[in-house]
């Protein structure tokens, strides 16, 4: 079983409008409502893979209500903890007519140390039965930044296995606590290591200094593939796979299904290689429908005959 956990949840709405252009009046072709946040899209993308998975975080007003009536109606085990201020929604106006997308998040709400709390209880008992727990997402007003890390390490001193995925601070000083696995996009990492991230060498350099940062294996997703540094047989590996061009219909929560397989492949005993190549078949996948976690796991098995994953050397 994996445990998801996401603090900054959300309503996520998904309008398709064509020929978006801004000052004019649109009527949606399409819309879809869905509970969303990076955990919980995490928990959808491993539903998807018929793997047991807990969501869990936390939720706040009639929003909150609805999250998880969302979740609920879409078969996903869940257990929040019912907070005081109102959870946020997030809007995506997708283009179809320029492969354009706009997102619109909203701040979210205040979070109160006692509600804290009453979630690292519900975590303590959670992750008891669980293979992994991946916290993921944006903090929410009134978190410290520190909190990935100070609950990272108390799960870790239980010898549960955490992925981590979020950027800025909070990455920073989740690290510190040693995760099991990290996973930014491109973006997030190179407001980790301090630099533009171009060539194979300067990948290879970021995932050496992520890693030296204490995460114990690292992911770098990116539009076309990630790359991966693996520590498995007291050997560190490191991989590059790229994904064939598919034309994109939306690529909100590309990384969130990457994770969810990757997560799934690992804990299965898959091998780093093939993991990865069925990892970023899953992301590839995700991005041909709309809604952060769905993907068909039939088209991911196709995209995945045509990935490439080759094998990188250390610099230097």
């Amino acid at each position: 079983m994996i445990v998801t956990v996401t603090l900054n949840t959300a309503l996520d709405r998904s309008l398709t409008v064509p020929t978006l252009q801004l000052g004019q009046r649109h009527r949606a072709s399409a819309v879809l409502t869905l509970a969303g946040g990076k955990g919980i899209n995490v928990a959808r993308a491993l539903k998807r893979l018929e793997v047991p998975v807990v969501a869990t975080g936390l939720a706040g007003g009639r929003t909150g209500t609805r999250i998880v009536e969302e979740l609920t109606g879409e078969a996903i085990l869940n257990d929040f903890v019912r907070i005081r201020d109102e959870s946020r929604t997030s809007t995506l106006l997708v283009d179809p007519t320029s492969g354009r997308q706009t997102e619109i998040n909203e701040w979210g709400p205040k979070v109160t140390e006692s509600e804290l709390g009453i979630l690292m209880d519900k975590l303590r008992y959670l992750s008891r039965g669980a293979d992994a727990v991946v916290f993921a997402g944006s903090l929410p007003r009134g978190v410290a930044e520190a909190f990935y890390f100070e609950a990272a390490r108390e799960l870790a001193r239980r010898s549960v296995r955490v992925a981590l995925d979020t950027e800025g601070e909070p990455l920073r000083l989740g690290l510190d606590a040693e995760p099991w696995l990290v996973s930014p996009n491109q973006h997030e990492a190179e407001q980790l290591v301090g630099q533009e991230l171009f060539d194979e060498e300067d990948f290879v350099m970021a995932l050496d200094a992520i890693a030296e940062l204490g995460a114990r294996n690292v992911l770098v997703t990116l539009e076309d593939g990630a790359f991966a540094l693996i520590r498995e047989d007291r050997r560190v590996r490191r991989y590059r796979a790229v994904v064939p061009r598919l034309e994109p219909v939306s690529g909100v929560g590309a990384g969130d299904a990457f994770l969810a397989q990757w997560l799934t492949c690992r804990l299965d005993g898959v091998e780093a290689e093939e993991a990865l190549r069925l990892a970023a078949a899953a992301g590839a996948a995700s991005v041909l429908d709309v809604g952060a976690g769905r993907f068909d796991p039939a088209e991911a098995r196709r995209v995945a005959s045509a990935v490439e994953v080759h094998e990188l050397q250390a610099v230097g």
